[in-house]
């Protein structure tokens, strides 16, 4: 029997790494990165071995997809942002036992699920911003999953989410952490006037979305929360159509869960975004 010991919803904007160089916008970040950083800790004390994550920045446009390869190592630099992120590296364990067996219980569950073991895949940003602050020693082994999903449905990410935490539970020897990796808001500022609106967002209507959002979390009202989902990840622009995020409500209970948050890092804007560290007691 295995243990889900925490589930989160976390940042990981690119101009983290860049808060870190020396230059007009170093420690930026430094709340996000103390937010990860406190995230880690807790994961350690809790006896954590895996962390899972929801990579919003790994696009799939056929079924879901589980990147556990045995080890994860190389220099990354952002297609997207490569004058954000570029040069970096990075080293992780990775865990193929954990990665088939989930990938078993989705499809079990009924959404075609891969695991990706013997492959050259490497890993998203999504995942490498976060284990940046949270495992720069190796300490956790590291499992991603595609939650840029263009063709996918929001019950069926649930459906993944569910399936993931009764496989941890009933099936894993072990003790795990998911992360819902990706913004809450996600319009990017326009091509030109994006250096404006690193610390600003877009526009208004995201931020008190966002705001009511981060709300109906503090008041506990996930049934609120979960209703609005599909519509709140249409309008406002949600990162990966909000994939991550129905995968972490599943794994929590959906609109039946019971729990509470601890925003460790508020809501912040981050060039046109909403952002957040929020930990969802499981």
């Amino acid at each position: 029997m295995g243990t889900l010991a925490l589930a989160a919803k976390i940042t990981h904007v690119p101009s983290m790494y860049l808060s870190e160089l020396d230059g007009p916008h170093k420690g930026c970040r430094a709340a996000a990165i103390a937010g990860h950083q406190e995230i880690g800790r807790r994961c350690r004390a809790l006896g954590v071995d895996t962390i899972v994550v929801f990579d919003t920045h790994w696009l799939v446009n056929s079924g879901y997809h589980i990147n556990c390869a045995p080890r994860f190592e190389g220099v990354y630099t952002s297609n997207e942002l490569p004058h954000f992120i570029k040069n970096l590296p990075y080293a992780y364990p990775g865990n193929p036992e954990l990665g088939h067996l989930l990938a078993d219980a989705v499809t079990a569950a009924g959404v075609r699920t891969r695991a990706h073991s013997d492959t050259t895949l490497s890993l998203e940003y999504g995942t490498l911003v976060p284990m940046r602050y949270m495992n720069a020693d190796q300490h956790f082994k590291v499992v991603s999953v595609s939650a840029l999903c263009t063709v996918h449905d929001l019950k069926d990410s649930a459906t993944l989410g569910r399936a993931v935490r009764q496989a941890i539970e009933e099936r894993y020897d072990g003790t795990v952490a998911i992360f819902a990796s990706g913004s809450l808001s996600h319009r990017f500022a326009q091509n030109g006037v994006s250096e404006e609106y690193l610390h600003k967002m877009w526009d208004p209507f995201l931020e008190q979305v966002d705001r009511r959002v981060v709300d109906l979390w503090t008041q506990g009202n996930w049934a609120t929360f979960t209703a609005m989902l599909p519509m709140y990840a249409e309008k406002c622009w949600g990162e990966g159509n909000m994939h991550d995020t129905a995968m972490l409500f599943g794994a929590l209970g959906w609109d039946q869960y019971r729990g509470s948050v601890d925003i460790v890092t508020p809501y912040f804007p981050s060039s046109g975004t909403g952002q957040i560290n929020a930990v969802f007691s499981v």
